[in-house]
């Protein structure tokens, strides 16, 4: 088995966790394979030795898994490295809340133990794809999370015209619109009001934000739809962003987005599904009244 390991690599809190980690995988004849922003951490695993990618390009069918080390927003980056390739990406949390990555730095040997064993299960996750009139994202033109327009700075609000499979659904006064798939809905979605969404649900959420008008509402359509947009604004410029990657984008381009040909793998423990996530982070069901 061979094993990569992803982390953005800016906190000294995580060496320790990444020897104990690294030792772990390869006492189960486990091959590594570190993230080159990893090889500061790597002097005290002593002779074990691993190999390092710098990039997706690196990552090929004989790596297993990816173990994402942080928050929701490196499993994110993470999806830009696996791409295509349906490696699974197992999330350990570094972070803070945690929806992506919800096992917890304290099941490193938990989390090891089902890899080696299979006592896990893979959910499989749809993406969201942008099509555009001109280059936007390199050649990652995709989302887990959501597909989102901003207004600049301090411009004033901007109109969204937008469309569902070519017809007509309504005009967005607002500081922005979020597009997001059912894993997106507990992100920057429910942030603003948007409902949650269970991730096998098969649907992309449009939640305004900040609307002029208050009957602009969240709705929930099939991904089957092509979502469009024609953006206006005083501004000549508005910000378009794919999860956590941004552009600038002149008010004159044509913008659309679909469900991505591909899907991503997460896994995650047996014990572990979305209604215990809620549970969890929101902390449903604790009220002392129940």
């Amino acid at each position: 088995m061979k094993v990569a390991i992803y982390s953005r690599g800016n906190s000294q809190d995580l060496r320790e966790e990444l020897e104990e980690l690294v030792l772990r995988l390869t006492s189960n004849n486990i091959q590594v394979l570190l993230h080159y922003a990893l090889a500061e951490f790597i002097n005290p695993v002593g002779n074990v030795l691993v190999d390092f990618f710098s990039g997706h390009e690196d990552l090929n069918s004989s790596v297993d898994f990816l173990i994402s080390l942080g928050g929701d927003g490196t499993i994110l980056d993470a999806v830009t490295l696996v791409r295509n390739k349906n490696i699974p990406i197992l999330g350990i949390n570094y972070g803070r809340l945690g929806f992506l990555a919800g096992i917890s730095k304290h099941e490193l040997g938990t989390a090891v133990d089902a890899l080696v064993n299979r006592t896990f299960v893979i959910d499989k996750r749809s993406l969201m794809h942008l099509d555009a009139d001109r280059p936007l994202f390199g050649d990652v033109p995709f989302a887990l999370n959501e597909f989102s327009l901003h207004k600049r700075d301090i411009s004033p609000m901007i109109k969204i015209n937008t469309y569902l499979n070519g017809e007509f659904l309504n005009t967005y006064w607002c500081d922005g619109l979020i597009v997001a798939t059912p894993t997106g809905s507990t992100g920057y979605n429910m942030s603003c009001n948007g409902p949650i969404v269970f991730p096998e649900t098969g649907s992309f959420i449009i939640t305004p934000v900040a609307p002029h008008n208050l009957n602009m509402r969240p709705i929930v359509v099939p991904d089957s739809y092509i979502i469009s947009f024609e953006v206006e604004s005083r501004s000549d410029e508005f910000i378009c962003a794919m999860d956590a990657r941004r552009e600038i984008v002149h008010k004159d381009a044509q913008l659309a987005v679909r469900k991505e040909k591909f899907s991503i793998n997460l896994v995650r423990l047996n014990e572990n599904n979305f209604l215990s996530t809620l549970h969890t982070k929101l902390t449903w069901g604790l009220d002392k009244r129940n």
